[in-house]
Order: structure tokens, then C-alpha cells, then sequence
């Protein structure tokens, strides 16, 4: 059983996208750090964010199958097919889900504020669900590359 589990950390496909995913995780706290001057240790695990640590995981997983299957395998297909649905849902129905919270955040404030007295005891909604474009691409491209260095 113990050896089964080590064999995962040794799988040349799997760990380049479990490489993926912490590196992008890691650069949102440092893009945090740098630019906002502010350490939130949340990013590490938060959705939404430069670069798209899902965009990453799943493009080192296809580019990692391709490498070593070729791409013209069934793993590679399968793996592209599930990074190209990934993705388009990172930058279109989450990032449309955050959009919503965010007005809906909004509105909520602005009702509370015409009654005084009234506290909302409720969490305001998670509104950095998706990505941009720019953030897909970004962790699209961080993928590939980890995965061609993990493979050389």
C-alpha cells in the first residue's frame, strides 16, 4: 500500500501538474506580496488570480501525456479535452459567477445602508471565482513550460 502511494509521486505526468499547480499558487502570494504590498498567505489556496493554477495543472498534465505518449495518443486527447474544458470554464461561468457575486455584494451593502439597524450576520459572497483570459493564458503557459523542463 505505502509503495503504491510513493509510485504517484514518481507518475512523469501527473507530478509536472501537481508542479504546475503549486508554482502558480506560489507566484499569486508573491504577485500579492509585490504588488499589494500585503501578505496573504489565503492566495495559496484561493481561486481566481494570476496565473490560473487550474490552467496550469491541466496543461502540464496534456503537454506532459503528449511528451511522453506522443500527441497523437488517446491520453494526450483526453487530457487536451479535459484542459480545454477546464479553462473555458475558468475564464467564462466561474469568472461570470464572481461577476454576479460582486453585484450582488453590492446591492446587499447599499440595502443595508438604507436601514440603519439592520446587520447582515451573512459572509458577503466569494467574488474571485474565475479568471481573465490573460490569467488562462498566463497559467496555460506556465504548464507547458514546467512540463517540457520536467521532461528534458
Amino acid at each position: 500500500m505505502t509503495n503504491n502511494i510513493l509510485l504517484v509521486f514518481q507518475n512523469p505526468c501527473l507530478m509536472p501538474a501537481i508542479v504546475g499547480w503549486v508554482s502558480s499558487q506560489i507566484i499569486k502570494v508573491l504577485l500579492n506580496l509585490l504588488l499589494l504590498r500585503h501578505l496573504d498567505v489565503t492566495r495559496f489556496v484561493g481561486a481566481g488570480g494570476m496565473p490560473s493554477a487550474h490552467s496550469a495543472f491541466v496543461t502540464a498534465l496534456a503537454a506532459s501525456m503528449g511528451l511522453n505518449y506522443g500527441f497523437d495518443s488517446a491520453y494526450f486527447a483526453i487530457a487536451a479535452a479535459l484542459a480545454t474544458v477546464v479553462m473555458y470554464d475558468a475564464a467564462g461561468v466561474r469568472r461570470a459567477a464572481g461577476k454576479q457575486a460582486a453585484k450582488i455584494n453590492k446591492i446587499i451593502k447599499h440595502l443595508m445602508e438604507k436601514r440603519s439597524g439592520y446587520q447582515d450576520t451573512e459572509k458577503q459572497l466569494r467574488e474571485l471565482l474565475g479568471h481573465t483570459p490573460l490569467e488562462v493564458v498566463a497559467g496555460a503557459l506556465l504548464g507547458i513550460i514546467i512540463a517540457i523542463l520536467w521532461v528534458l
